[in-house]
């Protein structure tokens, strides 16, 4: 039996989300960003929202304004967000009405919440994983509820997003972990204006039974008190049985898809209709007349809503706009690198005969010790784990070290292990992941560039996400189209994103632990043809091991190459912008000009060394910038015009480019490789080139 109280809070909740769709309805001028209304969904969503704790995390969609209103956020906190104002308690007008993010005592915690659909569950899974490890292996650090209450996590989605592809890696792995995670489908039969009949063969319970060991249950959603019951239900078996449940809650959708798209552009009268005799407003109102509550007191409530949602608007339309000056505020959180430690060249760590190591074994040992100072920092991927130690041997004796539940494999789920670190990071975790080649990075970019990217900044800075992942990259020796591939450009073009790119062993320890320190996503791109110095001409790359407190901030640039001053006296130097590989052939090719060339080693991508990019080219007056990537619309080209701008009064000639070729792939034949990239021979041509003006 549920306390009258209860039902109670819940009608006078729904009065709310119907008043505040009314009043949106009724200034539609004003209201004039896009949103949409929970119209239809409010038993459901308060129903899960009720049992829910502050230990508790829930992400919610972009129709889950009553659910909102459940948890405790007052109509003019949502209001603002609506009208995108200053003090938008989530995203600060930066975000859609209806996507929050939060963290606080008093509340579940919400990550940052995107409108992709579908995209939520997994780095909601994630944040359930994440849980798993805490109450596993470092329950201190676990927040629980006021009687010792275990987390639960709650994924709300539409009906429409089960069909995402991501969804079903997402259930995969809660099931196979047995996560503490449930998905909550409101199945409203509209994905806009496609219809459950066009767009799927099975609702999502009937899609649930496919993944043995997934609970499932189908609801009246539109019913409040037969919601409650198995939401209650359901939230407490996950609290003690610690595994993943489905719920569909089948609703009427009565509102408009979104303020834009209009229910009356795409639904018939005989549809609204149907949806209409569903609602859940009149359905409780009903109820709770059954129960003995009078229609004095519903009407109360009913004028106590509107009253409240009228006030609540009129002060969040006063609110101020945001300050103009803030839009650039919050894109990473700051990063507490700042300036190089540690010794470079510590040859007290020897473990050879040579003195020094391999760029593979430093990233290798940095991780290590990452792993030995930080119980919080994880690892996994494809093929990382104990039996292989990935394909290049590049995390070979960590699971033997430090266990399988801190090293392990994953499914082949580039989504899956990109975008569940957004929901690892948000608990405490400090995740180090792995794409296998570069070329398979692209299943991953939803969750680039809707969730990680963006997390820290429409979040307002209060879930950046504090990831590394390690990118083999780069061609040689006949790796074939689909391992030899540079995505350094595409990965750029997401804003938000930090890139290192480590040419040699002690760079990529430092920047490792650097990238590791950060609380920003990073991206190690670590090229393959210098992992082992194999490539002739790249034996460079192996250092003396830097020491365990040695780090290299993000964004500092290296000259690895100097001129002669005699030579720039003359006006018969240049100088070679470059990175990974590229410093390794502009080092062959300019044994052929003895002191008339300099060599920039950039490391980091983004942030780039701008002040040593811009003075040395203006010391040179010609530059040459040198990449793997195809040449075409690529970053060096844009490097390239960056730098004629800065630098123009400076140069003495156009600024050189040299890349591969403008194909789509590089090819198997390993001369056909060679035809299609730069080597030595063709940067002594560019430089003989340069070097006549």
């Amino acid at each position: 039996m549920i306390h009258p109280d209860i039902l109670l809070k819940a009608y006078r909740l729904m009065c709310t989300a119907g008043a505040m769709a009314q009043i949106y309805e009724a200034n539609r001028s004003v209201c004039k960003y896009v949103h949409s209304t929970s119209r239809g969904h409010e038993a459901i969503q308060l129903a899960a929202a009720f049992q829910l704790l502050p230990c508790d995390y829930v992400s919610p969609y972009y129709r889950d304004e009553s659910l909102l209103l459940g948890l405790g956020f007052t109509p003019y906190q949502l209001m603002l967000q609506l009208l995108a104002k200053a003090d938008d308690p989530f995203t600060g007008g930066r975000e859609y009405y209806s996507h929050p993010n939060y963290r606080g005592p008093d509340k579940p915690g919400i990550i940052h919440q995107s409108s992709a659909t579908g995209m939520q569950v997994i780095p909601t899974t994630g944040i359930a994983q994440g849980i798993q490890y805490l109450e596993a292996h470092l329950a201190g650090r676990l927040q629980k509820g006021p009687n010792g209450d275990l987390p639960v996590v709650v994924c709300s989605l539409g009906d429409a997003s089960m069909t995402e592809g991501e969804v079903s890696e997402a259930f995969q792995v809660a099931i196979l972990k047995k996560l503490p995670i449930i998905y909550l489908v409101q199945d409203n039969g509209w994905g806009i204006s496609v219809s459950a009949e066009e767009a799927r063969v099975m609702d999502a319970y009937e899609y649930a039974g496919g993944f043995p060991g997934m609970e499932r249950v189908r609801i009246d959603g539109s019913n409040f008190e037969e919601s409650f019951d198995n939401m209650r239900r359901v939230v407490q078996y996950v609290r003690q049985h610690r595994t993943p449940y489905l719920v569909q809650a089948k609703v009427p959708l009565l509102g408009h898809h979104t303020s834009g798209v209009r229910k009356e552009f795409y639904r018939t009268a005989a549809d609204l209709e149907k949806h209409l005799a569903d609602d859940p407003v009149p359905r409780l109102r009903q109820q709770l007349i059954c129960k003995g509550i009078t229609e004095a007191q519903l009407q109360s409530i009913e004028q106590e809503a509107a009253a409240l949602v009228a006030g609540h608007f009129s002060q969040a339309i006063q609110a101020p706009e945001p300050d103009i000056a803030t839009v650039g505020d919050f894109v990473f959180a700051p990063t507490p690198v700042q300036e190089e430690k540690g010794q470079r060249n510590d040859s007290s760590l020897s473990s050879n005969t040579s003195g020094k190591i391999v760029m593979v074994d430093a990233a290798l040992f940095a991780i290590r010790e990452i792993m030995e100072d930080h119980p919080e920092a994880i690892l996994y991927g494809q093929d990382v784990g104990r039996r292989l130690g990935g394909v290049f041997r590049e995390a070979a004796t960590l699971a033997e070290q430090f266990g399988d539940h801190r090293v392990f494999n994953t499914a082949i789920q580039e989504a899956y292990i990109i975008g569940s670190t957004v929901g690892m990071s948000a608990v405490g975790l400090k995740p180090i992941v792995e794409v296998q080649f570069a070329d398979y990075i692209y299943p991953g970019f939803n969750q680039l560039v809707t969730e990680i990217s963006k997390s820290c900044y429409l979040s307002c800075g209060k879930y950046p996400v504090q990831t590394v992942i390690r990118v083999p990259i780069g061609a040689y020796g006949g790796g074939g189209p689909y391992h030899s591939g540079s995505v350094e450009t595409t990965l750029l073009s997401i804003k938000g994103l930090k890139i290192a790119y480590p040419s040699n062993a002690a760079d990529m320890k430092g920047l490792m632990k650097a990238a590791f320190l950060d609380p920003n996503p990073v991206i190690m791109l670590e090229h393959k043809g210098l992992y082992w110095s194999k490539v002739p001409g790249t034996e460079d790359a192996k250092t003396l091991e830097p020491s365990r407190d040695y780090i290299l901030p993000l964004g500092k640039g290296n000259i690895v190459l100097k001129a002669s001053e005699d030579a720039i006296n003359r006006g018969e130097s240049c100088c070679i912008i470059t990175y990974g590989m590229g410093v390794y052939w502009a080092k062959a090719a300019a044994l052929h000009f003895p002191g008339q060339v300099e060599v920039v080693d950039l490391r980091t991508l983004y942030p780039l060394d701008e002040e040593l990019v811009f003075s040395t080219v203006s010391k040179h007056g010609k530059c040459l910038v040198l990449t793997e990537e195809q040449q075409q619309n690529s970053f060096a080209e844009a490097l390239a015009g960056r730098i004629s701008r800065h630098c123009f009064r400076y140069l003495d000639a156009p600024v050189e480019i040299t890349g591969t070729i403008n194909i789509p792939a590089i090819p198997m034949n390993i001369h056909l490789e060679q035809a299609a990239m730069p080597d030595p021979e063709k940067v002594k041509t560019a430089i003989s080139r340069l070097l006549l003006f």
